[in-house]
């Protein structure tokens, strides 16, 4: 077995000269590092053969960086092991990589090297040019591996430093779901018996996955543990001619995961059905189901939907992940102001309220984090949905059965007479649905509702088209939030930069009038945290219209949506575009962000 060439006391000086570590954190570390890597060796693995090789593989950066020592001139930033790689690459000459997992070759990874040699020796393929090999490795000084390396794939040999931690991680997902898919492929029978018909299911822990023979579980099992790594709210499963794809929806766009062999394609299918209690037989219409699994601690809902497409079933995953869909309303991307206004409309006794926007514009969240906001034992909530999005029990959940009956307005009707206090109904669709909801906010309940229109003012032009009386509207409507999400600039490779004149233009700002701070915004450059967007995670955006005594007569005069809008603006409203570029100036966000969130949105 081999030995690491960099010992834990030379990474510590090295550090001690990049000013990343202090003179006796490193003797500390050194002091320490034999109990350290037993310590990190027991938690990587069972068995006292597997401990040992485990121990003899712990790299003197994954010691240095579990003891969470702070920089010596930035205690608020603990040193983690990619910092410290990046100053051993540094000195050593070599290009340091954080490995991105969409980009990763799953192919050319398994075809390379056998699993047994990549675990032993962490080492994981990333590229292949001219009979050159890129590998990541966890020692750049290796000499022995890399002449090993040649010799096994009679390639020369590119490396590149990258974490143990990371290149291990990879290696267990890439191996074991290309195993699980290889396998499935190979003995897939015509049919596939699952069996587990539970609707909470446990995933199986991806060290546990190996010896597991259930080939297209662990394939499925493997995709859900990357969505959530991935921080994905949607899995696609698509069909084509002699494959299929896996894509999956990060920050409001699509990345292409993986190809799944055509074979393989209607056994993982059967097991998505068979989890979310889908028929299994019936390939010819569209269904809807819906499952529970673990993410750690947290119970996370996934919403299935399958639909036959030119070359088979294609299957939509919906992940309702809880730490996401509810937030505090103060987190949700308001600043200050606009959170303070948000809340005197939700914390009112009775009225009706508004959350616009188009599909995928955060309204969900929105509502949800409200009715956890305002929901206790004090209070009845109740939601009419359609479908629930996620199950919460602080809630009562209806969801509507338009077959047999049961739409909003039938349920609204219902629902009033089991004595709730507040109401939230999915969307306001039709003029049964809105005459029951503005009768429910008349009658001393708080609605809370959406609709599907570009912005705020619009809502209240569309109660009126839907046939609302115009002094009932003015009478219960309490204010509209119309919204977006926008991508959010990535904190790891932010730059400053300017406006130009043409920018400033599409964003409606006078050059003339603008001060030398306005001129100066945030972009991402890229890098692997952000998949070199320059973008990573996202916020929202938000139009408020209050309704006061202005805007009610306009209600009542049945005026149109622009002048309701000025009226608004006169009252403190910012429009979407404003809010956007409020966002932009503070760093938030980027220009190209504004622009496309914002493309419909007036600035009058």
């Amino acid at each position: 077995m081999r030995t690491n060439k960099v010992s834990v006391e030379e990474l510590g000086l090295l550090l001690m000269e990049k000013g990343l570590l202090s003179a006796e954190q490193a003797r500390e570390a050194v002091v320490r590092s034999e109990s350290q890597r037993a310590r990190l060796a027991m938690a990587e693995a069972s068995g006292e053969a597997r401990t040992r090789q485990a121990r003899e593989n712990i790299t003197p950066s994954q010691i240095i960086a579990s003891f969470g020592y702070r920089w010596p001139d930035n205690t608020a930033e603990p040193l983690d092991e990619d910092t410290i790689l990046k100053a051993l690459a540094a000195a050593a000459g070599v290009e340091y990589v954080k490995i991105d997992p969409l980009k990763l070759d799953a192919g050319l990874i398994t075809r390379t090297l056998s699993l047994p040699f990549a675990r032993r020796t962490s080492v994981l393929a990333l590229s292949c040019e001219n009979n050159r090999l890129t590998v990541a490795v966890p020692d750049p000084h290796d000499s022995q591996l890399f002449e090993e390396l040649r010799i096994l794939t009679r390639m020369d040999i590119q490396p590149v430093l990258s974490s143990r931690t990371d290149i291990q991680r990879h290696i267990t997902e890439v191996y074991g779901f290309k195993k699980s898919v290889a396998a499935a492929a190979k003995e897939m029978a015509p049919t596939v018996d699952i069996g587990n018909l539970e609707q909470l299911f446990q995933l199986s822990k991806v060290d546990e996955m190996e010896s597991n023979d259930q080939h297209v579980v662990n394939a499925v099992d493997y995709l859900l543990h990357y969505s959530f790594d991935q921080r994905a709210s949607d899995i696609h499963i698509e069909p084509k001619r002699n494959h299929s794809q896996v894509r999956m929806r990060i920050d409001g766009v699509l990345h292409d995961i993986y190809r799944i062999p055509k074979p393989v394609h209607a056994a993982v299918v059967s097991r998505i059905k068979t989890m979310s209690r889908l028929d299994l037989a019936e390939k010819r219409r569209p269904q809807d189901g819906r499952f529970k699994t673990q993410k750690e601690d947290a119970e996370v809902e996934m919403r299935v939907s399958t639909i036959p497409v030119a070359y088979g079933e294609k299957v939509v995953i919906r992940i309702f992940d809880p730490t996401v869909l509810i937030q505090s309303t103060a987190d949700l991307g308001f600043d200050p102001d606009e959170h303070a206004r948000f809340m005197e409309f939700v914390e009112r006794p009775n009225g009706l309220i508004l959350v616009t926007g188009p599909t995928g514009s955060g309204k969900t969240t929105t509502l949800y984090s409200v009715l956890r906001h305002l929901s206790s034992p004090a209070v009845n909530v109740v939601s009419i949905e359609d479908p629930i999005e996620m199950v919460i029990e602080e809630f009562n959940q209806i969801a509507i059965q338009p077959k047999i009956g049961v739409t909003f307005a039938h349920a609204l009707r219902h629902v009033l007479r089991q004595d709730p206090d507040i109401i939230m109904i999915g969307e306001i669709r039709d003029t049964e649905t809105c005459e029951q909801a503005i009768q429910a906010a008349l009658t001393g309940h708080l609605v809370i509702s959406t609709l599907h229109t570009n912005d705020s003012a619009s809502s209240v032009t569309r109660l009126l088209e839907l046939g609302a009386n115009p002094f009932l509207v003015a009478s219960t409507l309490v204010g509209v939030a119309a919204q977006r999400l926008v991508r959010s600039v990535c904190p790891k490779c932010r730059t400053e930069t300017t406006l130009t004149p043409a920018q400033l233009e599409l964003l409606g700002i006078d050059l003339d009038a603008a001060n030398e701070d306005a001129l100066h915004v945030w972009e991402g450059t890229g890098c692997v945290h952000c998949r070199n967007t320059g973008l990573f995670g996202r916020t929202g955006i938000f139009e408020l219209l209050r309704v006061n005594d202005t805007i009610r007569e306009l209600i009542l005069e049945q005026a149109d949506a622009a002048a309701i809008l000025r009226a608004a603006r006169a009252d403190g409203t910012l429009t979407l575009r404003e809010a956007a570029i409020r966002k932009l100036a503070g760093g938030v966000t980027c220009f190209d962000e504004v622009i496309r969130t914002t493309v419909d949105a007036d600035i009058r």
